[in-house]
């Protein structure tokens, strides 16, 4: 269904589209595949939240048009020093907040004491691991402000890590955002939870998000330093999940960037209007160690041995997207030492073997004591969640004698929710990496991690991660590969597949660019 209110968008939009009137007035129009939770960056963790955020938001560091690390805030890149354990930055001092005030070090500040912080509940806090104090912070032994950020003055701001990390200037840019103090004070924890109650120091504010509706836009913040640069005024939002209605709208000239699935992929492979391209990503399945039907190797093994992941990617989604080879997806981390990329290297540890699903099936029966079992799988409502929960529904029932499988489909919020309140048994997640490196697959399964939603927790794994982690070079490659591979073995989590992403994008529409990592940013879009 076409919301409402986005139909009056697009009116309004092709009113002012009328001879006469300039680009620069021009709207654009854009599609997201599904609601966001939250603006707030200390607790986001789904993508599409994060696309607000990455539209809205700037840290230290940015992306540009090529996406290259560029200097954000800050006035420029820095080298760390004290062996990579100490990163001081100068702020702009043209960086302001939408509503004209300075974007101080002490924002910074705010933000990574607050996200520290464990009564803020961030999910993802773990991205901060590496600074000063992290861990006795975690365990409530000392005080979040003792976390290893200081504002040395309004423009001066300093990191202090307990380790060099190699992929950090990543994480200042996409992971260290800044939030409005007073904003912060005044809202509290419903900063986040609607556009009013946001506060964005980006190209854009974001405009008329509820909290729950499904339709809001994006406004050229006239304070951002870089604001002569961004052409486009306007850019309206509409959440679409049935890729035919996305399709519908892009060639009735109502949207000019969309992304599609599936069946229009196969029928439009040669449209100058598609691009395609492999995503930082990886679908996997959660089993919940704590639900008694789920915490089970024997079923991890027989679920991921009955699966064909090229009949998932080549038949049912037929979008681009690449048969998992193991937790690392392609291009996620290359051999210093030969270039050579690790998911190749590793080679494919998830083959199809239904006579092994089936021993590995009657193993989990007997374990349990059943003959007869049903089994919960739950999964987003997107369009490829539903067909591939489809697919591993039918082929499950087909070769596990006894077994019962009913598929539950969320909106992604619900779904995420369910995520954290450990209310499933099979759960179909994905994991979208924000730095090429492998240990942010591979931490998913690691006790400590605060979204591993399993609780699977094994002492050797653990081990393993902990140890190729601390090391650095071609040690640390070398370990973290071998730590691929235990829990390839032992089915930690079970990979599905790498998803491609395919957009319609107008020949009208220029500056668009993706990558493995990132979305387009809208502020280097513009009217050709």
């Amino acid at each position: 269904m076409i919301p409402i209110a986005f139909i009056i968008a697009v009116t309004l939009s092709a009113c002012g589209n009328a001879a006469g009137n300039t680009s620069k007035n021009r709207a654009l129009n854009v599609t997201l595949a599904d609601e966001p939770a939250t603006t707030d960056p200390n607790k986001a963790t789904d993508t599409n939240s994060g696309s607000l955020i990455y539209q809205t938001m700037e840290g230290l560091y940015k992306y540009d048009k090529h996406n290259k690390i560029v200097p954000g805030v800050a006035r420029k890149v820095v080298k760390p020093t004290n062996h990579g354990k100490t990163y001081t930055f100068t702020l702009k001092k043209n960086a302001k907040w939408a509503n004209g005030q300075r974007v101080t070090a002490q924002d910074f500040v705010t933000s990574l004491q607050r996200m520290v912080n464990p009564k803020t509940k961030a999910q993802y806090a773990s991205v901060l691991s590496a600074f000063k104090n992290y861990d006795a912070i975690q365990k409530s032994q000392m005080d979040p402000s003792k976390i290893g950020v200081k504002a040395l003055s309004k423009t001066k701001l300093q990191f202090q890590l307990t380790k060099a990390v190699p992929y950090f200037n990543d994480l200042v840019a996409i992971e260290y955002y800044p939030l409005n103090t007073a904003a912060v004070k005044k809202y509290g924890a419903k900063y986040g939870t609607n556009a009013d109650k946001t506060m964005a120091n980006g190209p854009y504010k974001l405009v008329g998000w509820t909290g729950s509706n499904n339709a809001w836009h994006y406004v050229k913040n006239p304070y951002y330093w870089n604001a002569k640069n961004v052409k486009i005024n306007r850019v309206n939002v509409a959440v679409t999940k049935d890729s035919s209605t996305a399709a519908n709208l892009f060639k009735a000239g109502k949207v000019q960037e969309t992304t599609v699935t599936g069946q229009y992929i196969r029928a439009n492979a040669n449209s100058k209007d598609m691009q395609t391209h492999l995503l930082g990503r990886m679908q996997l399945l959660y089993f919940n160690h704590q639900k008694s039907a789920s915490n089970s190797e024997n079923l991890r093994q027989a679920v991921s041995y009955v699966i064909n992941r090229k009949t998932i990617t080549n038949d049912v989604l037929q979008d681009g997207s690449k048969p998992a080879m193991s937790a690392i997806p392609r291009g996620d981390q290359t051999n210093p030492k030969t270039g050579q990329d690790m998911a190749s290297e590793v080679g494919n540890l998830l083959p199809t073997d239904v006579q092994k699903a089936k021993q590995y099936w009657a193993k989990y029966l007997k374990e349990k004591g059943k003959s007869k079992v049903t089994l919960t799988v739950l999964t987003d409502d997107s369009d490829e969640d539903k067909h591939v929960g489809t697919y591993m529904q039918a082929v499950m029932e087909k070769n596990f004698k006894g077994l019962t499988v009913n598929l539950t489909s969320l909106p992604h919020a619900q779904h995420v929710a369910r995520d954290f309140a450990g209310d499933f048994e099979i759960n179909l997640i994905g994991w979208s990496t924000n730095w090429l490196d492998s240990a942010d697959y591979l931490g998913l399964a690691t006790k400590s991690n605060s979204v591993n939603f399993t609780h699977w927790n094994d002492a050797k794994y653990n081990q393993l991660y902990t140890t190729a982690n601390a090391k650095t070079g071609l040690a640390r490659y070398n370990g973290l590969m071998a730590t691929d591979k235990y829990l390839m073995k032992i089915k930690g989590y079970v990979p599905v597949y790498q998803p491609s992403e395919a957009k319609l994008i107008s020949h009208q529409v220029g500056g668009l660019h993706y990558s493995l990592l990132k979305e387009a940013q809208y502020q280097y879009a513009y009217w050709k």
